[in-house]
Protein backbone atom coordinates (compact mmCIF):
# COMPACT_ATOMS: atom_id res chain seq x y z
CA UNK A 1 0.00 0.00 0.00
CA UNK A 2 0.92 3.49 -0.43
CA UNK A 3 1.58 5.76 2.37
CA UNK A 4 1.81 2.46 4.42
CA UNK A 5 4.36 4.31 7.46
CA UNK A 6 2.04 7.73 7.05
CA UNK A 7 -1.25 5.58 7.32
CA UNK A 8 0.09 3.78 10.47
CA UNK A 9 0.96 6.88 11.89
CA UNK A 10 -2.13 8.44 11.09
CA UNK A 11 -3.71 5.26 12.84
CA UNK A 12 -1.79 5.94 15.92
CA UNK A 13 -2.07 9.45 16.24
CA UNK A 14 -6.29 9.03 15.74
CA UNK A 15 -6.09 6.64 18.76
CA UNK A 16 -3.92 8.94 21.12
CA UNK A 17 -6.14 11.89 20.09
CA UNK A 18 -9.22 10.06 20.63
CA UNK A 19 -7.71 8.83 24.08
CA UNK A 20 -6.71 12.74 24.57
CA UNK A 21 -9.76 14.25 23.90
CA UNK A 22 -12.02 11.94 26.16
CA UNK A 23 -9.42 12.70 29.22
CA UNK A 24 -9.46 16.29 28.64
CA UNK A 25 -13.62 15.97 28.87
CA UNK A 26 -13.34 14.06 31.80
CA UNK A 27 -11.09 16.58 33.63
CA UNK A 28 -13.10 19.69 32.58
CA UNK A 29 -16.30 17.76 34.03
CA UNK A 30 -13.95 16.90 37.13
CA UNK A 31 -12.22 19.46 38.12
CA UNK A 32 -12.60 21.55 41.59
CA UNK A 33 -10.82 23.93 43.21
CA UNK A 34 -9.54 27.71 43.48
CA UNK A 35 -8.65 27.54 39.43
CA UNK A 36 -11.98 25.69 38.91
CA UNK A 37 -13.32 28.26 36.00
CA UNK A 38 -9.98 28.92 34.39
CA UNK A 39 -9.03 25.36 34.43
CA UNK A 40 -12.55 24.10 33.17
CA UNK A 41 -12.60 27.03 30.42
CA UNK A 42 -8.68 25.49 29.26
CA UNK A 43 -10.13 22.14 28.75
CA UNK A 44 -13.00 22.58 27.52
CA UNK A 45 -10.89 24.87 24.89
CA UNK A 46 -8.13 21.96 24.73
CA UNK A 47 -10.78 19.41 23.93
CA UNK A 48 -12.98 20.84 21.07
CA UNK A 49 -9.21 21.31 19.40
CA UNK A 50 -8.60 17.75 19.59
CA UNK A 51 -12.21 16.91 18.66
CA UNK A 52 -11.74 19.03 15.65
CA UNK A 53 -8.60 17.43 15.11
CA UNK A 54 -9.62 13.95 15.15
CA UNK A 55 -12.01 14.53 12.58
CA UNK A 56 -9.10 15.81 10.21
CA UNK A 57 -6.82 13.06 10.72
CA UNK A 58 -10.05 10.54 10.20
CA UNK A 59 -10.56 12.49 7.00
CA UNK A 60 -7.23 12.33 5.57
CA UNK A 61 -7.18 9.19 5.91
CA UNK A 62 -10.42 8.14 3.60
CA UNK A 63 -8.35 11.08 1.24
CA UNK A 64 -5.78 8.07 1.13
CA UNK A 65 -8.34 5.24 0.98
CA UNK A 66 -8.74 3.76 3.93
CA UNK A 67 -11.02 2.65 6.19
CA UNK A 68 -11.18 4.20 9.69
CA UNK A 69 -11.13 1.68 12.63
CA UNK A 70 -12.75 4.50 14.79
CA UNK A 71 -13.34 1.66 17.88
CA UNK A 72 -12.82 1.84 21.46
CA UNK A 73 -11.39 -1.45 21.14
CA UNK A 74 -8.86 -0.47 18.35
CA UNK A 75 -8.35 2.97 20.12
CA UNK A 76 -7.19 1.19 23.38
CA UNK A 77 -5.20 -1.02 21.37
CA UNK A 78 -3.06 1.58 19.49
CA UNK A 79 -2.84 4.42 22.27
CA UNK A 80 -0.33 5.28 24.41
CA UNK A 81 -1.99 7.88 26.09
CA UNK A 82 -4.00 6.35 29.15
CA UNK A 83 -7.11 7.11 30.70
CA UNK A 84 -7.80 9.74 32.96
CA UNK A 85 -8.43 9.64 36.82
CA UNK A 86 -11.64 11.58 37.47
CA UNK A 87 -10.21 11.55 41.60
CA UNK A 88 -6.49 13.47 40.65
CA UNK A 89 -6.71 17.19 41.83
CA UNK A 90 -6.57 19.98 39.31
CA UNK A 91 -2.74 19.86 39.55
CA UNK A 92 -2.17 16.46 39.10
CA UNK A 93 -4.78 16.82 36.41
CA UNK A 94 -2.74 19.02 34.41
CA UNK A 95 0.41 17.02 34.75
CA UNK A 96 -1.51 14.34 33.56
CA UNK A 97 -2.67 16.02 30.31
CA UNK A 98 0.51 17.34 29.92
CA UNK A 99 1.82 13.77 29.62
CA UNK A 100 -0.99 13.00 27.23
CA UNK A 101 0.06 15.89 24.66
CA UNK A 102 3.88 15.02 24.82
CA UNK A 103 2.79 11.35 23.62
CA UNK A 104 1.03 12.85 20.63
CA UNK A 105 3.52 15.05 20.17
CA UNK A 106 5.78 12.22 19.78
CA UNK A 107 3.81 10.72 17.33
CA UNK A 108 3.29 13.31 15.02
CA UNK A 109 7.39 13.80 15.00
CA UNK A 110 7.64 10.07 13.88
CA UNK A 111 4.36 10.74 11.27
CA UNK A 112 5.94 13.88 9.78
CA UNK A 113 9.48 12.18 9.21
CA UNK A 114 7.87 9.14 7.74
CA UNK A 115 5.12 11.31 5.99
CA UNK A 116 8.15 13.41 4.26
CA UNK A 117 10.06 10.03 3.34
CA UNK A 118 6.91 8.76 1.59
CA UNK A 119 6.67 12.22 -0.25
CA UNK A 120 3.12 12.86 1.20
CA UNK A 121 3.19 16.63 2.41
CA UNK A 122 0.04 17.28 2.77
CA UNK A 123 -0.23 14.89 5.56
CA UNK A 124 2.82 16.02 6.74
CA UNK A 125 1.38 19.72 6.83
CA UNK A 126 -1.24 18.06 8.97
CA UNK A 127 1.06 17.01 11.24
CA UNK A 128 3.32 19.96 11.69
CA UNK A 129 0.07 21.91 12.46
CA UNK A 130 -0.99 19.56 14.62
CA UNK A 131 2.46 19.52 16.77
CA UNK A 132 1.86 23.22 16.75
CA UNK A 133 -1.17 23.11 18.92
CA UNK A 134 -0.39 20.05 21.06
CA UNK A 135 2.66 22.30 21.78
CA UNK A 136 0.92 25.42 22.64
CA UNK A 137 -1.50 23.06 25.18
CA UNK A 138 1.49 22.12 26.56
CA UNK A 139 2.48 25.21 27.07
CA UNK A 140 -0.65 26.68 28.67
CA UNK A 141 -0.98 23.97 31.05
CA UNK A 142 2.75 24.08 32.59
CA UNK A 143 1.26 27.80 32.93
CA UNK A 144 -1.11 26.83 35.01
CA UNK A 145 1.31 24.61 37.93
Amino acid sequence: MKNSQTVQNLEKILANSYVLQLKLQNYHWNVVGANFKSLHELFAAQYEDVSTAIDEVAERMRALDTKVDGTFENFSKLSRVKSGDKNLDSQGMIKDLIAGHEVVVEELKHGIKAAQEEGDEVTADLFIGRSTAHEKAIWMLRSSL
